[in-house]
């Protein structure tokens, strides 16, 4: 498929400006003495090495080498449109500008070699440090001290909270009821039988109906009624 020629207003202003630019490059050279085929040669060694110097900037990134070339071109070039321009009077050059006309090859040889064999450098930003570890602190694991589970003794039977009395061990005798502990759930819960005895009977409770009634052994019902005294 044949594509159709379509006309492009930048690269009709591009092809313009170059050519412009080559022509004015070519007087110079010519007007500072280099004829013939040599003032044809000036505008593409200038045009080249601007070329390359940009092509630089382009694919390895922004360097002080391509920067620097790529200015030189274009001043050279900018200088040639300027200069004639009848800013000099190119029927008698002056002499800085024959001999900067001159010593350009030698420039642009040097400047195009640099670009084309000077590797691309990536600063390095040195060695990494590794991060410092930090000790190791020996933890001991301490087991979790499982907490008592509470005594139901508000909704639950007691007597089922509670030793068996006839499977609990008799103690001696009764002179060591006191030194008995006896868990507070308990205490608190026969405080309640007292006290519901109390209001229904009138009386005290007397220790043999409190241990009937919380079904303990002698000796816990002795060391119970010692804390309700």
């Amino acid at each position: 498929m044949n594509r159709s020629i379509r006309p492009d207003a930048v690269l009709v202003q591009a092809v313009i400006a170059g050519a412009l630019s080559f022509a004015h490059l070519h007087d110079l050279a010519a007007a500072a003495g280099q004829d013939g085929w040599k003032a044809w040669a000036y505008p593409i060694s200038v045009d080249l090495l601007l070329v390359a110097a940009w092509r630089r900037l382009r694919s390895d990134g922004p360097s002080r080498l391509a920067w620097c070339w790529f200015l030189i071109a274009l001043v050279a070039s900018l200088g040639a449109n300027v200069a004639t321009a009848g800013f000099l009077d190119l029927a008698h050059p002056p002499a800085w500008l024959r001999f900067g006309v001159a010593g350009w090859p030698a420039l642009a040889f040097l400047g195009g070699t640099l670009l084309a064999h000077t590797p691309h450098t990536v600063e390095d930003p040195g060695p990494v440090a590794p991060a410092e570890s930090a000790p190791a602190v020996a933890t001991e694991r301490v087991a979790p001290t499982p907490e008592p589970e509470p005594l139901a003794v508000a909704d639950a039977d007691p007597s089922s909270a509670l030793p068996d009395a006839d499977s609990a061990p008799a103690l001696p005798t009764a002179d060591l009821a006191p030194a008995l502990p006896v868990p507070a759930p308990l205490v608190d819960h026969a405080r309640k039988v007292a006290d519901e005895h109390r209001t229904r009977t009138g009386t005290p409770i007397d220790i043999d109906t409190l241990r009937a009634r919380l079904g303990v052994p002698a000796p816990m019902a002795d060391a119970i009624a010692a804390q309700l005294a």
